[in-house]
């Protein structure tokens, strides 16, 4: 059960309410979870955005040339709408990964 307090019955910009532990604790779990939700639909929705094929090609530091030759060979996946190609973001960071080089071994 809450409680409302306040010194004086007139407006004040500050008002305060008693609640108790266990209420709070699940109110702090529960804006937790909906916190944990809220950041992984959003890693989600960041890791299936489409790139243009010329964002690709800046990101990774290629040729025209390169490019073609990476989709040719089937290296990263595209999709390709007329001229237009498209790659998914999660797809580049996964190539990307793939081809990381430790350098502190």
């Amino acid at each position: 059960m809450m409680q409302m307090v306040n010194e004086s019955n007139a407006p004040a910009p500050l008002s305060m309410a008693v609640v108790p532990q266990s209420f709070l604790n699940g109110l702090m779990d529960e804006v937790r979870e909906v916190k944990s939700l809220l950041q992984k639909k959003s890693e989600e929705e960041v890791n299936s955005q489409w790139i243009e094929s010329t964002q690709v090609r800046k990101r990774l530091g290629i040729s025209a040339k390169t490019w073609q030759t990476y989709r040719d060979e089937r290296r990263i996946p595209f999709s390709q709408f007329g001229r237009k190609i498209y790659v998914k973001r999660a797809d580049l960071e996964k190539f990307m990964e793939d081809h990381y080089i430790d350098t502190t071994k």
